[in-house]
């Protein structure tokens, strides 16, 4: 399939995914905010955003993002843009983040936690830069420049990010479910999200 050492591929594919990292923050900041169904969302989003990533990898879009610095410049401050502006409704509201909602609002939530989750990696370029560093060591030089690889290793980082995110949202959502039966905590701990969004935003926007 054009891919060599596939079993050390995925050890270190593990090693990345489980380093903390923006994406790390945003799964466990939906996990204990909000609960395991958003951590849930979140997680499917994030990796949805890595699949995205790896099929701009395979067509060559991460080349041209890597050469550019108004490419890479637009992407990133959209990117840091999303995350404050997120930051700040969180901290503009006033309704405990762990409140009971109707099944319409929990719906509405689920699909806002994955759309979140998929633009803030999507939007992040140092993923695009990443894998485009990554990938090629794992591709047989006579496949460089065949897309199939890509996507088989990028599907490959997705899954490993899907199980690993998973396990953080379940250890995450056990704790906010022993402090939901307090409402001032659950306000406390979104506009501490909110804060959590900006700061990320902000080194986004900050960084080289």
């Amino acid at each position: 399939m054009g891919i060599e050492n596939l079993l050390t591929y995925m050890v270190s594919a593990l090693f990345f995914v489980m380093t903390p990292g923006m994406d790390t923050v945003f799964v466990l900041n939906k996990s204990i905010g909000q609960g395991r169904k958003s951590g849930v969302y979140a997680t499917l989003g994030v990796n949805t955003g890595v699949l995205t990533h790896t099929f701009l990898a395979a067509i060559g879009v991460s080349v041209l993002l890597s050469k550019s610095v108004l490419a890479f410049s637009i992407i990133k401050y959209a990117g840091a843009c999303y995350l404050i502006y997120a930051g700040y409704l969180k901290l503009k509201n006033n309704i405990g983040v762990l409140s009971e909602n109707t099944e319409k609002e929990q719906a509405v939530s689920s699909k806002n936690d994955f759309w979140s989750g998929f633009i803030t990696n999507s939007l992040n370029p140092k993923v695009a830069l990443f894998f485009l560093a990554f990938f090629p060591q794992f591709v047989t030089p006579s496949q460089i420049d065949n897309p199939i690889p890509y996507l088989l290793l990028g599907f490959t980082y997705a899954v490993i990010g899907i199980v690993w995110y998973l396990i953080l949202t379940l250890f995450a959502s056990e704790f906010s479910e022993k402090i939901r039966s307090n409402p001032k905590t659950g306000i406390w701990i979104g506009r501490v999200s909110g804060l959590v969004f900006i700061l990320m935003g902000l080194k986004i926007a900050l960084s080289n």
